[in-house]
């Protein structure tokens, strides 16, 4: 799976959760969860839990800590595919 899939994946995943939708038209890896989309902690949580139901991965707690960018997440998929 490429760079590209999967961030096009963690675009799809978050969209419904967003806030500041303008965050979305330059979304890379650099996007900030919380700064650029504006998506609430609590929203975050069903982020992580989409995320690992499309991944068919299991996400930690300090992993989970870490996910603040797309760029993040991104990273913690690879990660957690390879293993």
């Amino acid at each position: 799976m490429t760079d590209k899939t999967i961030l096009e994946k963690i675009k799809n995943i978050v969209t419904p959760y967003v806030q500041r939708k303008e965050g979305l038209e330059d979304f890379s890896d650099s996007t900030d969860f919380i700064s650029d989309l504006k998506i609430n902690s609590a929203n975050l949580v069903d982020v992580i839990l989409d995320v690992e139901d499309e991944f068919n991965i299991e996400i930690d707690n300090t992993s989970m800590e870490g996910m603040l960018t797309a760029g993040d997440a991104k990273r913690i998929i690879l990660t957690k595919m390879e293993n």
